[in-house]
């Protein structure tokens, strides 16, 4: 197993799918700007939500493997199916802090729910999957759980078309059904989902709790951090980008996902 550095200065290392989990990254940065990240696209092989069990366990392994080879301090899964998959068997297997992109999201709506009613979107893989569901009947015992796929929503924020009237008609059809069962919280499971956040927002009105993975993620980290006094005070934080191969409309796609330009992208071989 590799060696791991502990050292407050080492960068945190995230890994996804694709791109979609720069979401994540923006959140972090966001809260956490003076730490260093490196952040694993492993886009050869997107998506994983269409793979076995055991292959999203390798990739998610072989990944693990590498960032904890640059010396990372904490690993972040940004990846709803690799968090549902292979969380628990890395955790066992790596001396090393990882977490995943479901608790914390469960936690921050369990805390926020006065209806006891929660909403769940993701992709058809995710809400199959039953993560969300399961762990939020575990956290939160008495809570309705309403759980709904969206795939469409993917291909929206990927052409470019979040904030228009064909993304407000698609969501106003996926999220119809699940605003009348008194659902006042609702977890956005698609690291995809927060770029489209604001039309979400317009479907569902103030009076719903928006709860986006990469928010509760960067608490999540931040806290434990704090706990363990590895938090960084860095002036020169680094960023490194690492991917397995360059999809079509990178640069496009890359800033959307962060808000602004990928710099000091390195392409590798597939894992």
């Amino acid at each position: 197993m590799a060696k791991i550095n502990k050292g407050s200065e080492a960068p945190i290392g995230i890994f996804d799918s694709g791109l979609g989990g720069l979401t994540v990254l923006q959140a972090m940065v966001k809260l956490l700007p003076q730490e260093s990240y490196l952040y694993f696209g492993d886009t050869a092989h997107v998506p994983y939500g269409s793979k076995s069990n055991e292959t999203v366990l390798k990739y998610a392994d072989q990944i693990t493997e590498f960032l904890i080879r640059q010396k990372v301090k904490l690993i972040v899964v940004a990846c709803n199916t690799a968090s549902s998959v292979a969380l628990t068997g890395l955790k066992k297997k790596y001396d090393i802090p990882i977490i995943g992109v479901v608790e914390p999201a469960v936690r921050r709506a369990a805390e926020l729910t006065k209806s006891r009613t929660i909403g769940v979107i993701g992709t058809r893989a995710t809400i199959r999957s039953g993560s969300y569901q399961n762990l939020i009947q575990r956290e939160l015992p008495e809570a309705r759980t309403i759980a709904k796929a969206c795939p469409l929503f993917v291909s929206l924020v990927e052409e470019g078309w979040e904030n228009t009237a064909v993304a407000r008609e698609v969501a106003g059809v996926y999220l119809s059904d699940i605003l009348k069962n008194g659902m006042d919280t609702l977890i956005l499971g698609c690291t995809h989902y927060p770029v489209l956040m604001p039309t979400i927002r317009e479907i569902v009105t103030d009076k719903v709790n928006l709860i986006s993975s990469g928010e509760a993620v960067a608490q999540t980290v931040r806290d434990h951090l704090m706990k363990a006094d590895l938090l960084s005070d860095n002036r020169r934080p680094s960023e490194t980008f690492y991917i397995t191969d360059l999809p079509q409309l990178f640069d496009e796609l890359g800033s959307r996902f962060l808000g602004r330009r990928l710099e000091n992208v390195k392409y590798i071989q597939p894992l």
